[in-house]
């Protein structure tokens, strides 16, 4: 069985190109994964619109409402730094049954990845950052509330730290939200996580990497969580518009392989989701964020999910 991979047509509409947001990205990289030969298109997952009921376990329904029918406030639409038309809001709540998707393959198979999500930034009542409804959030709601989990961690690898995740679960102490993120960097008012871990600007692959390593050791046997919800951003490379880390490619990929085997390795599921990248250079951009997908591909085989 191939390695479950969830992506939809609908993840790049129509969008101004020279916009900061790659909308493009995600087609990109489904055409980068496909071209390299680590899937076909017959084999990924089409997910189905994110239910209204589903998406309001962490958000206000007015607020939902507001964004559906495009009615956001100036301040919110400032706040988001995204337009809005029909097929964005299409866009956004396909990605978040794309997300549960994936959590859904990851606690069947060991190990799936979504080629979108990672909405961090969204808060229960207004968007920010790009983010609109908040994947890691509603995932976690919805998995706890149905009893198919007791705990979930949410590993967030993302360059910036991940607040509305943290405020929207700040009271749900079966999700641990973990932030590994550059502490001089968006946003500017940090929320508290669980367990935030500020990085120096500057950082490179091999501390890094020591800190991942020393995060997953110490946390994955404390609580021991029935899944890990891991946001692989790639903002964190040295070639990002918005990111002020500095590793390569190679330390992007050790990152990625690192954390699944730590998590399959105590035999939690784990799901990466795409999280942040950004870059004049849109191909660039999709090989950069290929490497989560092909990262789990060799740890798919090395361990023999299926």
């Amino acid at each position: 069985m191939p390695l479950p991979l969830i992506y939809h047509e609908d993840y790049s509409p129509e969008f101004p190109a020279d916009h900061r947001f790659p909308m493009d990205k995600f087609r990109l990289l489904r055409d980068h994964l496909v071209d390299s030969g680590l899937t076909r298109d017959g084999d990924l997952l089409r997910p189905e619109i994110c239910p209204n009921d589903i998406l309001a376990l962490a958000h206000d329904r007015a607020y939902i409402e507001r964004y559906m029918s495009g009615e956001l406030s100036r301040e919110d639409q400032r706040r988001l730094g995204l337009p809005w038309n029909e097929a964005l809001a299409r866009r956004t709540v396909r990605a978040v049954g794309g997300s549960i998707l994936a959590a859904e393959k990851a606690l069947e198979h060991g190990l799936a990845c979504h080629l979108a999500g990672g909405t961090h930034h969204a808060h229960y009542d207004y968007p920010a950052g790009f983010c609109i409804f908040n994947d890691l959030a509603i995932i976690s709601h919805y998995l706890l509330q149905s009893g198919r989990v007791n705990r979930v961690l949410i590993f967030d690898c993302d360059v910036h730290q991940g607040d509305g995740t943290a405020r929207i679960l700040h009271d749900t102490p079966e999700a641990i939200t973990v932030s590994l993120h550059c502490e001089k960097n968006f946003p500017a008012r940090k929320a508290e996580s669980d367990w935030d871990i500020p990085l120096p600007k500057g950082m490179g692959d091999a501390d890094y990497l020591k800190v991942v390593d020393d995060t997953l050791n110490y946390l994955l046997p404390l609580y021991q969580p029935d899944l890990v919800l891991y946001d692989a951003g790639v903002d964190v490379h040295k070639d990002d518009a918005l990111g002020y880390l500095q590793l390569t490619d190679e330390g992007v990929a050790a990152r990625d392989e690192n954390v699944m085997r730590h998590c399959l390795g105590r035999d939690i599921p784990v799901v990466g989701v795409i999280g942040g990248g950004y870059s004049k250079d849109r191909h660039a951009l999709a090989r950069r964020h290929g490497i989560l997908y092909h990262s789990a591909q060799r740890v798919w085989e090395s361990h023999g999910c299926h």
